[in-house]
């Protein structure tokens, strides 16, 4: 059996690299931008459950019409 990746061949190339090296850091951080996020916006703003459309229209009406209303 193969190997899927090459051993062999040298990395020529590098496109991005993260900052912050500990990722348990990084996504600490991640999940309090978002719990405030959510604070701000007054989630939950959809309703919980599996819902069924017909078309594609339908589905982005609803998501449209739970997402620019008003608070409660």
């Amino acid at each position: 059996m193969h190997p899927v990746v090459n051993i062999d061949e040298k990395i020529g190339k590098t496109v991005g690299r993260r900052k912050i090296k500990d990722s348990l850091v990084y996504g600490l951080g991640l999940q309090k931008s978002l719990a405030r996020i959510r604070e701000e916006a007054g989630f939950p703003r959809f309703p919980k459950g599996v819902f069924k459309f017909r078309s594609f229209e339908e589905a982005d009406a609803w998501m449209m019409h739970y997402m620019t209303r008003p608070r409660s």
